[in-house]
């Protein structure tokens, strides 16, 4: 939002200095990113000078030049000269040796003294579009015989100047888009804290019907897409370009001026945020408009001559046979204002922000009114805001008031209404208010004070305020006024607990993050919404599309969040970084039918590359699916889950998978990404792929921690060797060990594999070692034997295992 100094200073009654107005409008909230000065004229005209023209002769060397003699106050100046209208007595502007000038066109120039053709010339006649005063070149500017010479082209010509902010504007803060809203906004704070009562100095104009020369109905058929319409007739306007300080007020704030009646709209829109269309009466239809929507694939042809096909849902203005306008984001072709138009139709509405912000986004157009309907207008404000625009437009466009005012608003808002309790102030704030200083501050931003006591204060919502809803709001307004930057910070603080549903949640979240960047990984956050050309059709069968999305690239919710993270891996093997551990927390999303909508929570792993790089020491070990496998389990293990068991899994996405679950309720997969998927983010090498179900492990996760004393006596080892089929799984194994229920059995640990053509043909030799402690005494050898005993004969009657001895 661009704000301009000058025209927010005509709304306050004080004046303020623009450092302390940036200060001030920071610390209510309206951050001030950019605060920079504003020339109309560039360079402001600094340094030149009035002078008069004493002597012109011929310049010996050249038919075209002549050489001058000017004062500019002092001692008279030489100066060649080769404009064809110089003159002795005239009165002209100087630049003079050290003096830099901006042309209208052409990069700043510093005046030096020179020679040209064999004589000193010590500045420089300017024209007016050497100094940036116009585009002229026909000679240099002549100014009136009464100018004093030595006066400042500033002090003459005085150059409009001004102090532009741009202000970072939260999405919710539609009252702070325009000069009264911000002007509102720094009297309250000014009444709060100069302890003095100010208001914004608005305009007012004596609004009253001249004539009621010209015939205008209105009829509103969707009153849910526009609640308030309201509009006015002016006729004999005159179309013409716009007063200077009107023209000035607009190029500071970055608008370009056009005519008057355009200019005005758009000074309005401005000013008061209320965006406004002027429709060419002339052009309308049987001297009717009607507000509706028009059947889908209606052509419609825009302002810019292009045609577009209408959705169902994109509210037109109508006559009484065509579409005449798309409400609240662009005008049409044959209704708008031209260089003829004599008589207007001038529309002030409230548009629903839905309705616009959809058609605008549908049909690319980006408007300036879209922006502010899209975010609400103050729909109290339509009709005082048509008075205060056709005024202006009585005032320099001419003509009269011809019609009543329009006013179709079947259905009146009714203010919201809200306790706030002092207490609750008290609490969220972190700061005890007087009861005055809060009636102070809310009354000053035109909330009316219902009723009060000593504990509560029940407030109406002035219309201009949506967003305020709930006392939390109204908490929020207080603190702005009372300055951001005067938020207490205490000198203790006290930790309580959280009071979040999700706080166990957030706790393990931030538990497993640290293990995971412990452990070399980087975590990631990828977009939600993704490609819907990386999925098959099966997969897409379920997934959600939006209706309204940004690009054809974006186009669904991920149904899976593998494909957005190599989007990721992709980004960085494309810049040579290609030793990569990512993590990532976030959602997938799903849909069994409209309205029936599934999110889902994962904690995903993605590995690629080495894991060490060679060195002198050792050489690079690269990532593989055991190191993956053995960082979900430390994963697991932080949870406090116990009993996770892993087996093979089928998945179209990736190889060797492998499945874990917890009794028959599966918590997560693990595996390679298929060759074919990942070519297609050219990633070449093998990508590592864990996708954690979050949700589920939630529920399974102890956040009790239990403590107990280390054993006081040894733990015994043992390792056995056996040869097993290639295609026996360790985990078969460990499983059918773990069925014994040996009460001294701590650990069972793969730690060598053995592959030979002497063992047999698709053999396979496992070394596991295996850990047994007693903690009431210590274990003897016969007890232990006997355990391994048991051990081998189960191996080998239910796995068919051959021990090795």
């Amino acid at each position: 939002m661009t704000i301009s100094y000058n025209w927010l200073s005509e709304y306050l009654p004080i004046t303020i200095d623009p450092e302390r107005l940036s200060h001030i409008l920071t610390s209510i909230g309206l951050e001030v990113e950019k605060m920079e000065p504003f020339e109309e004229i560039k360079g402001g005209l600094k340094g030149l000078l009035i002078g008069e023209v004493l002597e012109v002769t011929q310049h010996p060397n050249a038919d075209k030049l002549k050489l001058t003699k000017v004062t500019t106050g002092g001692e008279a100046l030489q100066i060649v000269c080769g404009a064809p209208n110089v003159a002795t007595g005239q009165k002209v502007v100087v630049a003079t040796v050290g003096t830099t000038i901006y042309p209208a066109a052409g990069e700043p120039l510093t005046m030096k003294l020179a020679k040209i053709r064999g004589i000193e010339s010590h500045g420089m006649i300017c024209a007016e579009d050497e100094i940036g005063l116009g585009t002229s070149h026909a000679g240099i500017m002549i100014l009136p015989d009464d100018v004093q010479p030595g006066t400042t082209a500033v002090d003459y010509f005085k150059p409009f100047k001004d102090v532009i902010y741009e202000i970072g504007l939260t999405p919710n803060r539609m009252d702070a888009m325009s000069h009264w809203g911000v002007a509102r906004d720094v009297c309250a704070y000014l009444s709060h804290h100069d302890k003095v009562q100010v208001k914004p100095v608005l305009p007012t104009d004596d609004f009253s019907v001249d004539a009621r020369s010209l015939d205008i109905s209105v009829s509103v058929e969707n009153s849910e897409a526009c609640k308030r319409y309201s509009g006015i007739c002016i006729a004999n306007v005159q179309v013409d370009s716009s007063p200077n300080w009107l023209q000035q007020r607009l190029k500071a704030v970055g608008v370009r001026p056009i005519n008057n009646l355009v200019d005005i709209t758009n000074y309005i829109q401005h000013e008061t945020g209320q965006p406004l269309h002027a429709f060419d009466y002339d052009a309308i239809g049987d001297k009717k408009l009607v507000v509706k929507t028009l059947p889908e694939g209606t052509p419609f042809i825009t302002l810019d001559e292009k045609e577009r096909k209408l959705n169902n849902e994109d509210l037109m203005i109508c006559d009484g046979t065509l579409p005449m306008c798309i409400a609240g984001v662009f005008g049409g072709a044959k209704s708008g204002v031209t260089a003829a138009t004599k008589n207007i139709f001038l529309e002030s509405a409230w548009f629903n922000p839905g309705f616009i912000r959809k058609t605008s986004f549908r049909h690319g157009l980006r408007t300036d009114a879209a922006s502010r309907f899209e975010k609400g207008v103050d729909i109290s404000a339509t009709v005082n805001v048509l008075k205060r625009a056709a005024m202006l437009i009585k005032e320099i466009a001419g003509g009269m008031i011809a019609s009543n005012l329009v006013d179709v608003y079947p259905a009146p808002e009714s203010k919201k209404e809200i306790t706030l309790k002092y207490s609750y102030l008290k609490k969220l704030s972190g700061k005890i208010y007087s009861i005055q200083t809060v009636k102070t501050i809310l009354e000053s931003l035109q909330f009316t004070v219902i009723k009060e006591d000593a504990e509560a204060i029940v407030l109406e919502v002035p219309y201009h305020k949506p967003d305020v809803t709930i006392p939390a709001d109204i908490v929020e307004e207080i603190l702005r006024i009372d300055g951001l930057d005067n938020i207490e910070i205490p000198t203790s603080i006290t930790i309580t607990p959280s009071v979040e549903e999700d706080y166990k949640t957030e706790a393990f979240k931030e538990k497993i993050s640290s293990v995971l960047t412990g452990v070399g990984f980087t975590e990631i956050l990828t977009n939600s919404i993704t490609n819907s050309a990386y999925f098959s059709e099966e997969e897409l069968a379920r997934s959600v599309k939006l209706l309204n999305n940004l690009s054809n690239e974006l186009n669904i919710m991920r149904p899976s969040m593998l494909h957005t993270a190599l989007e990721v891996i992709g980004h960085n093997m494309a810049r040579k970084n290609s030793s990569l551990r990512f993590f990532e927390f976030g959602k997938t999303y799903s849909t069994s039918g409209v309205g029936a909508y599934e999110e889902n929570n994962h904690l995903c792993l993605y590995a690629t590359g080495q894991l060490t790089e060679t060195s002198w020491k050792e050489k690079s070990t690269a990532a593989d699916i055991y190191y993956l496998k053995g960082v979900a389990d430390s994963i697991l293990r932080s949870l406090n889950i116990k009993g996770a068991q892993w087996s093979k899994q089928e998945r179209t996405e990736i190889d060797a998978a492998l499945s874990v679950t917890i009794g028959k309720e599966k918590i997560g997969t693990i595996g390679i990404v298929k060759k074919s998927l990942s070519q297609k983010f050219d990633v070449k090498t093998p990508v590592l792929f864990a996708d954690l179900y979050w949700d589920a492990l939630m529920v399974k996760a102890v956040s009790k921690v239990q403590v107990k004393e280390l054993s006081k006596y040894p733990s015994v080892e043992r390792d056995l060797a056996m040869v097993v089929p290639k295609s026996m799984q360790f985990g078969e194994i460990e499983e059918s060990i773990k069925r014994l229920r040996m009460p001294g059995l701590q650990e069972v640990r793969l730690f060598d594999i053995f592959e030979s053509e002497k063992l047999g043909l698709d053999k396979k030799s496992l070394a596991v070692n295996f850990t047994f402690l007693d903690e009431e005494k210590t274990l003897t050898d016969k007890e232990t034997d006997g355990w391994m005993n048991k051990i081998m004969t189960t191996l080998e009657k239910t796995l068919g295992v051959e021990i090795r001895k």
